[in-house]
């Protein structure tokens, strides 16, 4: 079987071209191959698939086996992807994804694609929809008890739910103790990427 490792802005995946080949047990093949030590190493498994209602269809697995709704920087690496093993020639797709269907804007340099622009729709703010437990709306500040410290939350989807906490300083922050513990609280339902950010100036952040 075939493969590709790829990463968009630290978010490496291991991507399988469904056109070519066949998947029978992706939720398996993902805690496998993405064993950083025994495996190839990633954050999960990508599969590009045909689609009935879009250019392409992308199923995403995280390292653990469970299916995600989709990833801002994985669909962009589907797009470099498609465009030069030669599976479009467009330089606007859409994807079809379990968190909607997403419009890709290629940038493209002599045959290469140098970039790619994601259209990931209006940020969904309600609890309910994104989801997390909580009686706010929209969900900003709702605390959350992690080890022994508290934090404040916002919580926002753009296809898949996010939870963002604000620290004094990301380089020395702690983020694998408190990460892999918050990404599963029950305060997220289907569990929840967690971004912890720092803001530097009005103009830069650090995340």
């Amino acid at each position: 079987m075939r493969f590709t490792k790829m990463e968009g802005c630290g978010n490496d995946y291991i991507y399988i071209n469904g056109f070519e080949e066949e998947v029978k047990y992706p939720d398996m093949l993902a805690v496998a191959m993405s064993e950083r030590h025994f495996g190839v190493g990633a954050d999960g498994l990508v599969l590009i698939l045909p689609s009935e209602v879009a250019d392409f269809r992308m199923r995403m697995f995280n390292m653990d086996g469970s299916e995600g709704e989709m990833c801002g920087n994985a669909v962009r690496c589907i797009g470099k992807y498609v465009y030069e093993r030669g599976m479009t020639t467009k330089n606007v797709i859409t994807l079809e994804t379990l968190g909607g269907i997403k419009t890709l804007q290629l940038h493209i340099q002599n045959d290469i694609v140098i970039a790619v622009t994601a259209d990931m729709g209006e940020p969904i703010l309600e609890a309910a929809q994104i989801p997390v437990i909580s009686d706010k709306m929209p969900v900003i500040g709702e605390k959350l008890q992690i080890l022994d410290k508290t934090f404040d939350v916002t919580c926002v989807s753009m296809g898949n739910p996010h939870g963002v906490i604000f620290v004094d300083d990301t380089e020395h922050f702690e983020v694998e103790k408190y990460g892999k513990v918050a990404e599963v609280h029950p305060m997220f339902p289907k569990k929840a990427n967690i971004e912890f950010a720092h803001v530097i100036d009005r103009t830069h952040m650090s995340m």
